[in-house]
């Protein structure tokens, strides 16, 4: 059976990396206007201001939107289908790509709260995922 593929971090994307392996959602924070950005960038987004500094998330969220995989595209996926690819809407106002598991895909609802955690993938990497928040109701 193919092993899903896995991150390779790099110098760009390192410092994400390294705190998804500490148990930290990093984002770049733009200090001149303090907007949020992701994905990783050279300079920000609002007021095109360079460098970025990393800066530790908040891991809450809502989900924005979310589509179920049944095809298989990867076959490392082969035996996950059928599985959620969902777009969070972050509390420092970026939007991220993610899963959301935890939670039957037929419970999945647009506004439902959610909050980060770290799935193991191996190669000493770890990628952020999201749950429902203790207490939400699907």
């Amino acid at each position: 059976m193919t092993q899903k593929p896995i991150p390779i971090p790099d110098e760009i994307s390192g410092p994400f990396f390294d705190g998804t392996r500490d148990g930290r959602l990093m984002l770049q924070h733009c200090f001149a206007c303090d907007g949020w950005s992701f994905p990783v960038r050279e300079r920000c987004p609002h007021c095109f201001a360079a460098p970025l500094q990393w800066r530790a998330a908040s891991g809450k969220g809502t989900l924005y939107t979310f589509a179920i995989m049944h095809q298989v595209m990867n076959p490392g996926f082969a035996g996950a289908t059928p599985y959620n690819v969902c777009q969070i809407d972050l509390a420092e106002g970026v939007r991220m790509i993610s899963n959301v598991v935890g939670v039957p895909n037929a419970d999945l609802r647009i506004g439902m709260d959610l909050e980060v955690m770290f799935d193991d993938v191996g190669d000493n990497v770890r990628v952020p995922k999201f749950r429902a928040v203790a207490g939400e109701k699907p």
